[in-house]
């Protein structure tokens, strides 16, 4: 037999029992039960890889039929009342990830909402289009009542489990998707260019689109142009975008991000923009440079040519490279620079500088200054870090310490002349 058939056949017997007179002790029956619905409260249409809180709204519609005097039921135990409520969402066919579990949210009185949160991560590739979840409900409710005399009466409850449809709606729109990173010469402490392969992975042909970089948080690369029209941006275009960017000093031989955003149009001619997407830009270290030649070695007093083999020791090509020694005290230089030309890395070439040193200098090491003045691949002119240029002041031996002091040069001259002189003196006697 139907419920609602059976519904019928009861509330009949119990008013066929009052009718019978209220000295005749009888059975009373209450009608009625829950009916439960669904919404979205808030925000109903969501985009592809959105991670949402869906506040789900039940609310129960359901009215107490009849109810007949001469019963001890309460306001608490009406029909219409769904009783000890779990709510299980579940993601069915549609491109969610349902993050939250099965909740229990208590009594739904009748003519009352309830609303429970769930958490869901909207599939990074969902198709747009219009989505139906499933929502497994389950409570318990007050069947009839059936009264046994004047003041007993057992109740009688119904446990119910049905699945109600939750309506979602996920919006088409630009996806972007960085599927390769083509840098350009980007050294630490450089300019260069890097080159976006960008990709819709979403389903909206976007218009007018453009995109967008800027700097990720404290990444060393920072954009110096930002911004590349691409304008008609269809499902599963890629589109090659080339930025110029400078890289800071300090930054290692790895790759750091940089965000990527398009603004478009869409169908309705509004500007939207997309979530920032991540891309990392792979930076070559910082171009430097190596003295490799063994220490000079140099004699008070003494001028001559300084020979400085340098090394390009970075990872990229310099161009018209120049060497500058800084000589101070005791040392002078009568050229301080020297050509080194074109570099590949790990290539090496010699400088030569006319260097004097000063007769009164100390014999010891010295470390001359030095640097190099380059140009990189877009022509920018950029110094090295400094350079030490090491120079051993020798003392001389023999002969030649001798020669290099004045003082002994004088004496020697001295006696030279005395000596001649008396030579002189004894030939002119008789």
């Amino acid at each position: 037999m139907r419920p609602s058939i059976f519904r019928s056949v009861l509330i009949l017997a119990a008013a066929l029992l009052l009718l019978a007179g209220p000295g005749m002790a009888g059975t009373t029956y209450l009608s009625g039960s829950p009916d439960l619905s669904l919404s979205l409260s808030g925000d109903t249409l969501f985009s592809p890889a959105e991670d949402v809180t869906l506040n789900v709204v039940i609310k129960n519609q359901g009215l107490n039929e009849v109810k007949l005097t001469g019963t001890s039921s309460s306001a608490e135990d009406l029909p219409n009342q769904a009783r000890m409520v779990t709510v299980d969402l579940q993601a069915g066919d549609a491109p969610v990830t349902v993050k939250s579990d099965s909740q229990m949210i208590g009594d739904i009185p009748g003519g009352s909402t309830a609303t429970v949160p769930f958490s869901v991560k909207i599939n990074p590739d969902a198709v747009a289009g219009r989505y139906t979840l499933p929502v497994q409900v389950g409570y318990t409710y007050l069947y009839f009542v059936e009264q046994i005399g004047n003041d007993d009466a057992i109740y009688h409850y119904r446990t119910v489990n049905e699945t109600l449809d939750l309506p979602l709606t996920i919006k088409a729109e630009v996806n972007p998707e960085v599927i390769e990173v083509l840098p350009e010469d980007l050294y630490a402490g450089g300019e260069g260019y890097v080159t976006l392969k960008i990709r819709n992975a979403g389903y909206l042909d976007g218009q007018a689109t453009v995109a967008k970089i800027s700097r990720s948080g404290s990444s060393p690369v920072v954009p110096m142009t930002s911004s590349v029209y691409i304008g008609d941006f269809p499902p599963g275009a890629v589109a090659e975008c080339r930025y110029k960017v400078k890289v800071l000093e300090g930054a290692g031989a790895q790759s750091y991000p940089i965000d990527v955003v398009v603004t478009y149009q869409d169908e309705n001619k509004d500007t939207v923009s997309s979530d920032a997407v991540s891309a990392g830009v792979p930076v070559k270290g910082k171009i430097e440079f190596t003295v490799v030649s063994p220490p000079a070695t140099m004699k008070p007093g003494d001028s001559g040519t300084l020979e400085v083999v340098y090394e390009n020791t970075g990872a990229g090509m310099v161009y018209s490279a120049q060497a500058r020694l800084s000589a101070t005290d005791p040392f002078s230089s009568a050229t301080d620079t020297a050509v080194l030309g074109d570099l590949a890395p790990g290539e090496r070439a010699t400088a030569r500088f006319q260097v004097s040193v000063d007769k009164s200098a100390t014999i010891k090491d010295f470390g001359l200054d030095s640097e190099v003045r380059y140009r990189d691949s877009l022509g920018n002119s950029l110094i090295s870090d400094p350079l030490k240029v090491r120079v051993t002041v020798e003392p001389r031996e023999g002969i030649d310490r001798v020669l290099a002091n004045p003082i002994l040069l004088s004496i020697i001259g001295a006696v030279i002349v005395v000596a001649g002189y008396y030579v002189y003196t004894r030939k002119r006697k008789p």
